[in-house]
């Protein structure tokens, strides 16, 4: 019989805690008649400013939608180059597409997965007005050697809610950066939402009218006139309030679950350091402050070993199985395998194992063992 499965991701048990604090908050917003745009996106903008210390925050409908909304506000123009990671989500990339932009693809570090410094400067030309690192699974880029380059920065900071470098937020280390909250992020909602992080007031503005329809002047919370003249062209892309009530109640916890987070991972180096067939695990970058939004390894014979887990009732992902160079979407930009070697490493080495805070202990041992068991030639 086959053991008790243990899943991916999961927040059930941590949703049925925070439910009498959550009801309240969803109460409030039925009572209050106003399910979009309304006064719990409004509060929940100045708790999250709060919490990673942005001057403004801007809620949207998705992670996607803060990244092309930010590029918008930031000023690209048609045909602008965007320097982005080829080892991450596609939207990074598509984002930049639907901006109005070109992206251009450069290497991650060999020891990590954030953009590479080195790789944005041999591919970057007169065109390229922006850079985009992608503060990816658990530290942040290396910001200071990629502000060096003299390009604009935008963060995809989608998935870092609580990392930090020197003190300062993820998003807040160029002129601006976004989050998301996808139900399987840090600080995940029950659907879809988003948010901008930044400190300039005018692109804080500019996003803000964007995201509804391009109307200047309309604070969240109000019933703005259908017929409102407008200045530029946006699109609807309003924060639902039942979400900004459920990201209210769970934003009290997420030190919490931060901290639990941190101590799974600590039991995955420790019980998988050493283990024949492991080729990397996650390394601290020095002066930052990490987060912990999936835990991934690069071993050998990675898709034998997920179908190992998976027949042992483990659930993983592969992050990424094709690096975005190499996606048929790009296909018009000319690259081949080899182009970026460490990026496409990546994509054959790397899996994701189970992490959330509502994981025993137990069940990580188990994985590990499991993992430990198939790469030492253990398994029946």
């Amino acid at each position: 019989m086959r053991a008790l499965t243990v899943p991916f991701f999961t927040q059930s048990d941590t949703f049925s805690q925070l439910w009498p604090i959550t009801r309240r908050h969803i109460v409030e917003v039925v009572g209050n008649g106003k399910y979009s745009h309304g006064a719990a996106v409004a509060r929940l903008e100045r708790a999250l400013a709060d919490y990673t210390g942005a001057r403004h925050v801007v809620g949207v409908g998705s992670g996607t939608d803060a990244l092309v909304l930010l590029l918008r506000a930031c000023g690209l123009r048609p045909g602008d180059e965007v320097v982005v990671p080829a080892f991450s989500f596609i939207a990074t990339a598509s984002s930049v597409v639907l901006a109005g932009g070109r992206p251009v693809f450069a290497d991650v570090e060999p020891d990590g997965y954030g953009l590479s410094a080195a790789s944005v400067a041999a591919v970057a030309g007169p065109r390229t007005r922006f850079v985009m690192p992608v503060h990816l699974f658990h530290h942040p880029a290396d910001m200071a050697a990629i502000s060096a380059l003299g390009l604009t920065v935008v963060e995809d900071s989608a998935e870092a809610i609580g990392m930090r470098h020197g003190g300062t937020h993820a998003g807040l280390l160029g002129v601006g950066g976004v989050l998301s909250f996808f139900p399987t992020k840090t600080l995940g909602a029950i659907g879809d939402a988003g948010a901008v992080l930044t400190d300039d007031p005018v692109i804080a503005e500019t996003v803000g009218a964007l995201r509804h329809h391009g109307r200047f002047g309309h604070t969240v919370g109000n019933f703005p006139a259908i017929n409102t003249t407008t200045g530029v062209v946006g699109q609807n892309s309003k924060m639902d309030d039942l979400q900004a009530a459920v990201l209210l109640a769970k934003l009290g916890r997420l030190e919490d679950d931060v901290r639990r987070r941190a101590e799974l991972a600590a039991r995955y180096t420790e019980r998988l350091a050493g283990v024949p067939g492991v080729r990397k695990l996650p390394t601290p970058r020095p002066g930052v402050r990490g987060v912990f939004y999936v835990y991934v390894v690069e071993v050998d014979r990675r898709d034998e070993l997920a179908a190992h887990l998976a027949s042992r009732g483990v659930e993983t992902e592969v992050y990424y199985p094709t690096p975005l160079h190499l996606q048929p979407c790009f296909a018009d930009l000319g690259h081949r395998p080899g182009d970026f070697p460490h990026a496409e490493a990546a994509c054959r080495h790397a899996l994701a194992l189970p992490l959330y805070p509502d994981l025993p202990l137990s069940a990580v041992d188990r994985v590990c063992a499991e993992i430990t068991d198939f790469l030492t030639g253990r398994t029946a």
